[in-house]
């Protein structure tokens, strides 16, 4: 059986042989550290990305199965962007720096964590009409048709590899803040913040489909959001349901006019209020279930909303920094989440700094081992 059939398989409620050992890549960081550890060479360290030779080589050496994040995208975001540039050099050697999405950084040296936001430029309707809007226009070279034409013929046949289907509001958020796109929701212009999410959507569907059209052919979907925190969502529920929902109807429904059942989404945080929203509009697939202070996830999901919810992830990385017994405490306790059906488990996000090699390799080895 291969990877590809395996998780595919479990996804569908199938008989698979074992679990398949997936992980979700790491952080840059950890990488240099295994290389001054000796445990894999700089060259991998500097060259690895997301399912690339790399990646591969890594895969080899740990002993996992796979990257989960094995898949394909168009230009979906502002285009062109925003020029990034240094706007400001501090006394302190931090820099305020203007991103792609024209939001405006404080990045401090030696600081890899997410820098923290000064200011932003889309915060009134002359600034969407006048610099944002033309860059949220469909065209056709925003789709490489010919590399989607010809897709099917080269494409990984082991391994299972989605489409990126893009973002309903978190991309939106990385564009005003969480602090503009609260100003523009209950404070300033709630009808002009529904066009912007309305316009950058009808964007992404756009892009999707033309993807669709060239016929080539995906085992999943998926949507990246990122629109929650530790408590709960950065925006209520409801008025989230009213502004996003249509979207991800519109977006699911044409995944499943070409077969595409697997629609997974990726957002951090606690994600219960938004769930609704999601599966009740065609999204049926967690990932990856992040474990913070709050615990998991996916039981209470699976509870709610029964075999409409499928989840991969929801494995407590941090069990990679400590020692055996913490993996396989993991181990078991995702075991019996696997034992629901529909679920594969999966460090939670990007193994992080501190993690130790043997640990992850010993992890990857007893999954395995796990027959279903």
């Amino acid at each position: 059986m291969t990877n590809r059939e395996r998780a595919m398989n479990i996804l569908h409620f199938r008989d698979a042989d074992r679990l398949p050992a997936v992980h979700f890549g790491y952080w840059r960081d950890l990488l240099h550290e295994w290389a001054d550890q000796g445990k894999i060479s700089r060259e991998i360290a500097l060259g690895w990305r997301d399912a690339n030779e790399c990646d591969r080589e890594l895969d080899r050496l740990i002993g996992w199965d796979f990257n989960w994040s094995t898949n394909r995208s168009c230009s979906m975001g502002l285009f062109p962007a925003f020029e990034h540039k240094v706007i400001e050099t501090l006394p302190d050697g931090s820099q305020r720096v203007q991103t792609g999405m024209g939001v405006i950084e404080r990045v401090k040296p030696g600081i890899v964590s997410i820098p923290s936001e000064d200011d932003y430029t889309l915060k009134d309707r002359r600034a969407f009409e006048e610099l944002y809007l033309p860059k949220m226009q469909f065209s056709p070279d925003r789709v490489d048709t010919e590399y989607f034409k010809h897709f099917n013929e080269t494409r990984p046949t082991d391994v299972p590899v989605g489409l990126q289907v893009g973002s309903v509001l978190g991309n939106i958020r990385d564009m005003t803040t969480v602090m503009g796109m609260s100003y523009l929701i209950y404070d300033e212009d709630e009808e002009l913040f529904a066009d912007i999410v309305d316009t950058y959507a009808e964007l992404q569907y756009k892009c999707v489909e033309e993807v669709l059209k060239t016929g080539a052919k995906f085992d999943y979907a998926h949507f990246w959001e990122d629109v929650c925190f530790k408590s709960g969502p950065l925006i209520s529920p409801e008025l989230f349901d009213e502004l996003c929902a249509k979207h991800y109807k519109k977006r699911c429904d044409l995944l499943h006019s070409y077969g595409i059942d697997i629609i997974s989404l990726d957002c951090d945080g606690v994600v219960e209020k938004l769930l609704p929203t999601w599966v009740n509009n065609g999204v049926n697939t967690m990932f990856p279930i992040e474990i913070g202070v709050w615990g998991d996830q996916f039981e209470p999901a699976r509870k709610k909303f029964g075999r409409e919810v499928l989840g991969v992830g929801g494995m407590d990385k941090t069990a990679f920094r400590r020692d055996k017994a913490a993996v396989d405490a993991e181990i078991e306790r995702v075991k019996r989440l696997a034992s629901l059906g529909g679920f594969i488990p999966c460090p939670d996000h990007r193994i992080m700094p501190g993690s130790k090699f043997e640990l992850v390799q010993y992890y990857a080895e007893k999954i395995k081992k796990i027959t279903l």
